[in-house]
């Protein structure tokens, strides 16, 4: 009884402090973590969808595609509202309108309303995680503290990224395929509420945005994803793909010149002043073709060639996504070990290897572990090279371009998701037996990763000079 009578509450408060100070992180974490499952999870799902809504395989496409256009269209588009009008509001904004896409996407009763609600939703997206990553800054003002929160970050985001076909597995397997949208509901109402209590505004830093720019980019973004998905069921001579490949060059075209002739353009001049900027903004793009290509394409075969269940699919699939995370893990090991240029030229060459034995041996009869250990290998060299070209832009973009930079490297991989499932859409559009359609599409993984690793070779893997 003779305890001195503030050693409890003092012992309380430290506990309540340590539990608020992971409250802005799970707070935020919420929003992001489901902006990156929709990336996934939707795979394998693709069966169910189009067996219920009688959706073709071009309508597949787009209900992956659909979500990643205006996620990567936006994304620039998203960093420069948040300065301007408030990296909460925009947080706020997005989030409500990703929860009402999901809503809409849950209760679609037709393929062409589910591809509409998955434009929405990739719109949401963009908007509130460029303001995610902000927000999560200014709430660990110091720095040990916000490191140590910004390594949890990722390790949520690796987790979140690898689970998606698994999580996605189990909600269908019990309650259809509906529920991976209709989750992010109840979890995104909840994000919202915490946003809005915990999460402090940051001061706003009004800067004039270029809208031209970004409407030149949608364009040619859209007008090549429309090509590349709807070309082999009009036919590639066809009117409407001939007209959306001509304005796909000349919007592309008319994006380069604005660039060049604005006084403010999208992307710093700077950042183009060495091409190791552009070699890593490119095989961002690379590594994703490849990645998200893989994804789309093993998600179909493993239903509809060797007949699992979306929940089978997904145990399946985990393995070869979950070594991206063992990859990222290694990177610092490594890094210390070979340097990060050799390590850059290493996971990319190893990448390369095992996409061309895999194109190899994977045939629809293959045994499991086999290409399952072969996709893996291939993936981890992925997950390796990553980081190591992400800290390759930052660098290169220095503190006072990191925000673009970072921006324009997460367009240019989401891009490369969009590319990479059209083009796998394509090679199935044009051949029937499973038996064709492996080979094909692995060459050209493999392909796409030695074009990465001759980039490495060139421009990011080649002591610095000056």
């Amino acid at each position: 009884m003779s305890a001195s009578p503030t050693s409890a509450p003092s012992s309380l408060r430290g506990s309540a402090a340590a539990s608020v100070g992971l409250l802005p992180l799970i707070t935020l974490a919420i929003g992001f973590v489901m902006a990156i499952l929709d990336v996934t999870v939707v795979n394998v799902a693709l069966t169910d969808i189009a067996r219920q809504l009688t959706v073709p395989l071009a309508g597949l496409v787009w209900v992956v595609d659909g979500y990643t256009l205006t996620f990567a269209a936006m994304l620039l588009a998203g960093g420069g509202l948040a300065d301007r009008y408030g990296a909460k509001t925009l947080y706020l904004s997005g989030l409500a309108v990703f929860v009402l896409a999901s809503v809409l996407c849950g209760l679609a009763p037709s393929g062409g309303t589910l591809v509409a609600a998955r434009f929405l939703q990739g719109l949401g997206a963009a908007l509130f995680m460029p303001s995610s990553l902000s927000l999560l800054a200014h709430a660990y003002p110091d720095e040990t503290v916000r490191q140590r929160m910004l390594g949890m970050w990722s390790a949520i985001v690796s987790v979140a990224a690898a689970s998606g076909p698994l999580v996605g597995g189990i909600l269908i397997d019990r309650f259809g395929w509906r529920s991976i949208f209709l989750v992010n509901v109840p979890l995104g109402l909840v994000g919202l509420v915490l946003a809005s209590k915990v999460i402090t505004p940051v001061a706003r830093h009004p800067k004039a945005i270029n809208f031209l720019s970004h409407a030149l980019g949608m364009a040619t973004l859209g007008a090549v994803s429309y090509a590349l998905i709807q070309g082999p069921v009009d036919g590639w001579l066809s009117r409407p793909i001939v007209g959306a490949a001509v304005l796909a060059i000349a919007a592309a075209c008319a994006f380069v010149l604005h660039e060049r002739r604005s006084v403010e353009p999208l992307l710093p001049r700077a950042l183009f002043e060495t091409p190791r900027f552009g070699a890593a903004n490119l095989l961002g793009f690379l590594i994703n073709f490849g990645g998200f290509g893989q994804l789309f394409l093993l998600s179909l075969f493993l239903q509809q060639a060797r007949h699992a269940t979306p929940l089978q699919a997904g145990i399946q699939l985990l393995p070869t996504i979950a070594v991206y995370t063992v990859g990222n893990l290694a990177v610092p090991h490594l890094v210390s070990r070979f340097g990060p240029r050799h390590a850059l030229l290493g996971s990319m060459i190893s990448c390369t290897v095992f996409a061309a034995l895999t194109t190899l041996v994977l045939r629809p009869d293959t045994a499991y572990w086999i290409f399952a250990l072969l996709l893996a290998l291939a993936n981890l060299g992925a997950g390796v090279a990553v980081p190591v070209m992400t800290a390759t832009v930052m660098q290169v973009a220095g503190r006072m371009h990191s925000n673009v930079a970072a921006a324009s490297l997460n367009a240019n991989r989401q891009i490369g998701v969009l590319v990479g499932v059209a083009f796998m859409g394509t090679i199935l559009h044009g051949q029937a037996d499973w038996g064709r359609v492996l080979p094909l599409a692995f060459g050209a993984i493999t392909l796409v990763y030695l074009a990465g690793a001759s980039l490495v070779w060139r421009y990011l893997a080649a002591p610095q000079r000056g």
